[in-house]
């Protein structure tokens, strides 16, 4: 698009495409009509190369470092999704899931992998663990939408985040140097700071780290003892290295460090309130009944890249390389849900440890090599080699406190390996001053393993008569699974009532709760001299109803323990993109593109030592978008309009289903199931988005994004978890999910925000208003179909709805309101500021996890508000 003959036109353009969808920049300028003057080119990498947004041929939007401290968004990743329309973002026991326009994924486990990729400085980060701690001095943050499977490869199926940080200044005092400090409800504080140090011509070095503590939006009406979920307390440093002795030659390089620590992310179950028969609206969802252990997460993210570019005659070569390592642990602020009117809390019992413990530890690797022609030429191309490696290891630990003949679930795993490999190719072709062919290729090897331990902890006692059931005590104060501690994962030889099983279950034990019985109970198993189990009477165990045998073992007893794990997956794929770009006009550019995108494949959980696990294969989008981008006058004003209509086809989409684990000897009816991934499913989305950018006479500018996304599952029949008849053997209904829309996917979104800058004589004063309208989306790819409970025959014994069920999977749409409010000095070395997000306090659910008896809820921020001080120098 030629807009370069209109210089002061295109700043003004593409300086307010930046700011779109967003809280607007504040004014860093004495006046408005100065600033107005004075903006700069919002520069993007999306297409692998440095363009203004506006002359991009695709659907991309950018946060600059004041869009967000506007937007408060504080470190908290959850809020951006108020300024980008089509993007979801949740946030479940740490692990960040991000859908854009309907396309995402909820397995955050080794077994799978996002589909949106995160990247920091264009270089990937395959688990997106505390990805919010890396939001500080930043220069913008772009979100591309779309597949970016040749662009950026791997996991890219519906685009990509990418975090780019602020670089060193050469040449000297580049203005960069600040430090900010802010105070907010919540008991919230945070800090910031960024500075150059001993930039000259050819070196630059800069500085910038952070420090954030809020208490969390949940209020504990349980234990008193403990603190509710929520609560953070994350920092986190970084340093930045640039050389540039001469023109040819350019070396980036960035270390970066960063932890969250507080009281961890959970849930929370609303399938008992909605059994009860009250609706998400009509109780407090923030007020939780908490107990057992304290919760708690620790993470700590570090990482090292360099990019390495020297430039040739008419071409350039370029070396990326990226180190991350990652390193999490939670323990889950346990929790009986929010309560609801008539319940009798009193009942509850306050002494019980369910709960859950992660851990996740993962180390990659990447790196890139890449030729690239210079930008100038006919036809501009790029091409070159990828190859990552992560090693991970990975425990969960389900603890069952007070549980008959189940203890818990673990899935612990020592050993788990990707790796992939691809080659592309990508070029733009200008057959005219006004016309441009672009296209491109990349072909992907995918290689996958994983060893360990998974299934369930049984642990049956039988009383004097053979009653049932003395119950077991595990995870009381104090306890710490073992997980990737154990000293043995092999069990592979391992059944019956043995005290080799007995032993291993008591090595998944690093230290026992205070109150704990199992090591007690099974220590005559191990010992030889009661190989029922030493029995333990305790009013705290089965409550005085029953007696031990006289020679103080059980009557009956029963041991299991998680089977072996090992699985393997090979996957390749190729993903290509063909379009072009027309020149209509100086001011307006025409598009039209088709590309692809895959997300990787994997296996499911072994269920047999002697069956290969069951394995997925990758999914794959082709994705259709035309488009126009236009720069006008409007009342004597500059101002733009783009639209672009897409079409989606998506294939090979991994649902969730159940496969029958057991079967009873005597019938062969199923006696167990256990959850699988299957590329079941295939979808269609599509959808039209239109933004545009308004400039008024004093200082006023008017910014509308909209969104229309429709989305359908034309295709894919699953077992329906909801279903799930324990009566009957655990057996469910099928469900054909045929005509549901995907979840996350609101079909209608609307941001309007106004925003003013007035000069006054000290200084430039400036507002800013966000309102963000989202329709109402489904929560679970069940959407709210009826619930059909059948017998092991496959009979139907009766229907529900969904809500009475206990699974209620609607998110009404709601209106979202942020503002913001700044003065700036004369001189711009000071900087005053107030905001406020989530100002009508709405709680929306971003993630539903549905299962047997469970809708686990996880929510956005509640009402945020708080005022800073930034000094720069």
């Amino acid at each position: 698009m030629k807009l370069k003959s209109q210089p002061k036109l295109l700043s003004l353009i593409i300086a307010a495409s930046c700011a779109l969808a967003a809280m607007p920049s504040f004014a860093q300028e004495s006046s408005a009509e100065e600033e107005k003057n004075e903006l700069d080119e919002v520069i993007v990498t999306v297409e692998r190369r440095e363009q203004n947004l506006q002359e991009y041929a695709g659907t991309a939007q950018v946060l600059s470092p004041e869009d967000l401290r506007g937007l408060g968004i504080n470190n908290d990743l959850r809020n951006i999704q108020v300024a980008i329309p089509g993007l979801n973002i949740a946030n479940q026991e740490g692990n960040i899931e991000i859908y854009l326009r309907g396309v995402g994924s909820a397995n955050n486990t080794e077994l799978g992998d996002p589909a949106n990729a995160p990247h920091i400085n264009g270089a990937y980060i395959p688990r997106p663990r505390g990805l919010g701690g890396m939001f500080y001095d930043l220069e913008r943050v772009e979100v591309n939408k779309g597949p970016q499977g040749t662009l950026r490869g791997r996991n890219a199926l519906g685009g990509t985040l990418n975090i780019v940080t602020k670089r060193p200044t050469l040449g000297g005092d580049g203005g960069q140097n600040y430090v900010q400090a802010e105070v907010a409800n919540q008991s919230g504080f945070g800090a910031e700071f960024g500075v150059d140090l001993g930039a000259n011509d050819v070196i630059g070095l800069r500085l910038s780290g952070y420090k954030n503590e809020k208490d969390g939006s949940f209020k504990n009406v349980g234990d008193a003892r403990l603190d509710p979920a929520g609560i953070q307390d994350d920092d986190g440093v970084r340093a930045s290295l640039l050389v540039q002795p001469n023109e040819a030659l350019s070396i980036f390089a960035m270390a970066d460090f960063g932890r969250e620590n507080g009281t961890g992310y959970p849930g929370f179950n609303l399938y008992n309130v909605s059994r009860a028969g009250f609706d998400f609206d009509e109780v407090n969802v923030r007020e939780i009944f908490y107990r057992g252990p304290q919760g708690d997460v620790e993470n700590e993210n570090k990482g090292f890249m360099t990019s390495i570019t020297y430039g040739f005659d008419g071409f350039a070569l370029e070396y990326n390389g990226s180190i991350r390592a990652n390193d999490f642990a939670q323990t889950n602020a346990s929790n009986e849900g929010p309560n609801w009117p008539g319940r009798n809390v009193g009942a509850l019992d306050r002494d019980l440890f369910s709960s859950v413990y992660w851990s996740q530890t993962s180390d990659s690797i990447v790196h890139e090599l890449r030729v690239f022609s210079d930008s100038d030429q006919a036809f501009n191309w790029s091409g070159g080699l990828f190859h990552f490696e992560e090693d991970q290891t990975t425990g969960f630990f389900s603890v069952a406190d007070k549980g008959i003949f189940y203890s818990g679930t673990e899935f612990t795993m020592p050993d788990v390996r990707s790796k992939s490999s691809a080659a592309f190719f990508d070029g733009t072709f200008n057959s005219s001053d006004v016309f441009r062919i672009k296209g491109g290729l990349r072909y992907t090897q995918e290689d996958k393993y994983r060893y360990g331990v998974g299934g369930n902890w049984v642990l049956g006692l039988g009383s004097e008569g053979f009653g049932c059931c003395f119950s077991t005590r595990l995870g009381t104060e104090g306890f710490r699974p073992a997980l990737v501690q154990r000293p043995n994962f092999d069990v592979s030889n391992l059944s019956g009532n043995n005290p080799a099983i007995a032993q291993f279950l008591l090595q998944g034990i690093l230290q026992p709760g205070a109150r704990d019985t199992v090591a007690a109970q099974l220590a005559g198993v191990i010992g030889g001299t009661r190989p029922n189990g030493t029995c333990i009477d305790r009013p705290d165990i089965n409550g005085g109803s029953q007696d031990c045998p006289a020679n103080g073992q059980h009557s009956f007893f029963s041991l299991g323990a998680p089977s072996q794990q090992i699985g393997s997956s090979k996957d390749n794929y190729l993903d290509w993109r063909l379009g072009f770009e027309y020149d209509v006009s100086d001011q307006s550019l025409f598009y039209a593109t088709a590309s692809s995108g895959h997300k990787s494949g994997g296996f499911n959980d072994s269920f047999d030592p002697a069956e290969i696990p069951e394995t997925y294969g990758p999914e794959s989008i082709v994705a259709l978008e035309i488009g126009s981008k236009n720069a006008f006058e409007f009342g004597g004003r500059y101002a733009f309009f783009n639209v672009s209509g897409f079409f989606y086809n998506y294939s090979d989409q991994v649902f969730q289903d159940l496969t029958v684990i057991g079967r009873n000897p005597q019938t062969n009816e199923p006696s167990g199931y256990a959850l699988v991934n299957r590329n079941i499913g295939k979808s269609r989305l599509y959808g039209v988005e239109a933004e545009s950018l308004f400039t008024f006479a004093n200082g006023f500018s008017l910014n509308l994004v909209g969104l229309y996304l429709n989305t359908d599952i034309r295709e894919g029949s699953v077992a329906d978890v909801r279903s799930q008849n324990f009566g009957e053997g655990g057996v469910t209904s099928t469900i054909d999910l045929s005509g549901n829309e995907l979840p996350l996917s609101s079909k209608f979104t609307l941001n309007t925000r106004l925003q003013q800058v007035i000069d006054v004589e000290s200084g430039a004063f400036d507002w800013q208003v966000l309102a963000a309208y989202r329709s109402s989306y489904f929560l679970s790819q069940f959407n709210e179909r009826e619930v059909i409970f059948v017998d092991r025959l496959g009979a139907v014994q009766r229907t529900e709805t969904a809500a009475q069920a206990g699974f209620p999977a609607k998110q009404s749409g709601e209106v979202t309101l942020n503002a913001g409010a700044g003065f700036t000095s004369r001189s711009g070395m000071y900087r005053f500021e107030i905001w406020g997000s989530n100002l009508l306090n709405k709680d929306i659910s971003q993630k539903a996890l549905v299962g047997s008896g469970l809708d686990v809820r996880f929510l956005n921020d509640a009402r945020s508000y708080g005022a800073r001080v930034r000094v720069n120098f």
